[in-house]
């Protein structure tokens, strides 16, 4: 009997790949020894420093036909490490020619160097390293790419030169497809396919040779493109320099939770004084509830409350593995007749009235403490009213669960004062629209629960998260900074900080202003700067949309699943280390 696998839900494949991420930057950290590296957004950093590697089998197309299984995934984050431990950067980047072609061929083999050098001990790694590579070559060749001469041209090189410097014969299954081409190419590379193979643990012994390799191949390239601009086999925009790409590998269709877009802020480099505010005079921090009337929300209050009830959430389970995740043990007093620890000096006397006694000794006793600050910051923009009543639930059970488990907890929120810049923007028109002008809006800070108040106290307050009128535009950096702010009022071991966002920072007068990236890269400079303090932990949660472009620690939801205990054991897995999604 046959059948088929039920297919994962969108949030469920974000999960899975991102816990790949996460198990992928663990080994490459332990490979490399060096602790900054994570990846972010699918790509490596080194702290807030994104790293790329050019070769073509390590784009990382995991969505797309052969890549997405753990193997190849584990190839990559291999290869990665192998790079990093045996490849001077600085004397790559000084050799590598400037032709594009040529620095893809110089890139593919140094990358296919490093990988030879993989220790004899480890031979998982080897095997990761060739099924990746494998698995490049069929997505490669589904891609129809081997049907253009460029495209055979460079795959048959591709599969040259990693079958010379592993000693083991190619892709069986295109062999006969590239027979001819790789014959081309022996000729044309006679004298110096054996120097990469001897010279492989020399980078710059080895360099030499592939400088040689890639002049080689950058000309036939030309020379092949020449001769295929007249019969218009390529693509109308399809030139060498697009050739760098190489190969990509196309995209699926798939229904995956959308990642955040995200790009370079010309307004905010050309800026001397970095990001800046236009007039600060209108910003505001208010309580949240008094902006709703009473009545209505009394009228939410009851709508959340059954919306909780129905959901069937274990909060006693939530709340004890909050417990065990954020309690650190504390000292608290000692625990007397013991048979090992310290010497109680109170009971010496026994040693001489009862000889055959050994409860005599003394241990600490520990017990965990939660000491721990939580706040939410709740991005009130226009494009969340959507999504209103999840995010209520979410947080109102997590404040409940938290305070539980013994942390204080916090619900802050963040909009601006009107639509469109307001009182701001005026006056910058009237000014004349002087160049550079930062940020046009007036920005209100709410808070919805403070940290004095428990929850029983302010769970009235609470539902004016669902007060659609609260909801304009959102100016996610500044709100960032002020609940870090906040949090490091509070006297507590451990302080976190979660956003919850659907989007990109928006202000449409700012944007116009400046440029669509001015609020993004703004933001990213402020998560940037608190993760690398250290003080304050902050967490990204996306409501439909994946927040890895700002936070090294995120977790997609989609909004269209219903809310119920597995969400929230993920929300438990962010907070405990286990980044994304």
């Amino acid at each position: 009997m046959t059948g088929t696998q039920p297919q994962a839900s969108a949030p469920q494949q974000a999960r899975r790949q991102q816990r790949i991420e996460e198990l992928c930057a663990a080994s490459i950290r332990a490979f490399t020894g060096d602790t900054q590296l994570h990846f972010r957004g699918g790509t490596l950093h080194r702290g807030a420093a994104p790293l790329r590697f050019l070769a073509p089998h390590l784009r990382d197309d995991s969505t797309a036909s052969g890549f997405d299984d753990f193997g190849s995934q584990r190839g990559l984050a291999d290869a990665m490490a192998l790079r990093l431990r045996h490849s001077d950067a600085a004397l790559h980047r000084t050799l590598a020619p400037s032709d594009p072609v040529e620095r893809l061929v110089f890139e593919m083999l140094e990358q296919l160097r490093v990988e030879t050098l993989a220790p004899a001990a480890m031979p998982g790694v080897a095997e990761n390293l060739r099924h990746r590579f494998e698995q490049w070559s069929r997505a490669f060749h589904a891609s129809r790419l081997t049907e253009t001469r460029l495209g055979l041209l460079m795959y048959a090189l591709a599969q040259s030169l990693w079958s010379v410097l592993n000693g083991q014969p190619p892709l069986a299954e295109t062999e006969e497809i590239i027979e001819t081409t790789r014959a081309k190419l022996g000729r044309a590379l006679a004298g110096t396919l054996a120097g990469i193979r001897r010279e492989r643990a020399d980078q710059r012994a080895f360099a030499a040779h592939a400088l040689r390799i890639a002049a080689i191949v950058g000309a036939m390239v030309r020379a092949a493109e020449a001769q295929q601009a007249g019969e218009r086999e390529m693509r109308d925009d399809e030139t060498p320099a697009a050739f760098a790409l190489l190969l990509e590998v196309e995209q699926s269709d798939g229904d995956g939770i959308a990642a955040a877009t995200s790009g370079s802020s010309r307004a905010l480099s050309a800026g001397s004084e970095g990001y800046r505010a236009y007039t600060t005079r209108y910003d505001r921090e208010i309580d949240a509830a008094p902006l709703v009337r009473r009545e209505l929300l009394r009228e939410f209050r009851q709508r959340l409350d059954e919306r909780i009830a129905a959901s069937g959430i274990h909060l006693a389970r939530l709340a004890r593995l909050l417990a065990a995740i954020l309690a650190t043990p504390q000292r608290d007093g000692w625990n007397f007749g013991e048979e090992e620890g310290y010497v109680d000096g109170a009971r010496l006397a026994q040693l001489v009235s009862a000889p055959a006694e050994r409860r005599l000794f003394r241990l600490e006793r520990h017990r965990p403490v939660a000491d721990c600050a939580f706040a939410f910051l709740v991005d009130c923009s226009g494009s969340m009213k959507a999504h209103v009543e999840p995010v209520a639930i979410i947080v109102d059970v997590m404040v409940r669960a938290l305070e539980a488990a013994g942390a204080t907890t916090e619900v802050l929120g963040f909009t601006t004062g009107a639509w469109n810049g307001g009182r701001p923007y005026r006056e910058w028109l009237a000014r004349g629209r002087p160049p550079h002008p930062g940020r046009l809006n007036e920005v209100l800070h709410m808070t919805f629960k403070s940290a004095d108040r428990n929850w029983r106290r302010a769970r009235a307050d609470l539902a004016a998260l669902l007060g659609p009128t609260l909801y304009r535009e959102g100016i996610d950096g500044e709100a960032l900074d002020w609940a870090c702010a906040r949090l490091m009022q509070r006297a507590a071991r451990r302080r976190i900080l979660m956003v919850i966002s659907d989007g990109c920072p928006m202000d449409s007068a700012t944007a116009l202003a400046n440029d669509r990236f001015y609020l993004d890269n703004h933001l990213k400079e402020v998560v940037a700067r608190h993760e690398q303090a250290g003080m304050v932990e902050v967490l990204g949660l996306g409501v439909g949309l994946d927040l890895s472009a700002y936070y090294r620690r995120c977790l997609a939801t989609d909004p269209a699943e219903p809310i119920g205990n597995e969400l929230f054991l993920s929300i438990a897995g962010l907070i405990a280390g286990r980044r994304r999604r």
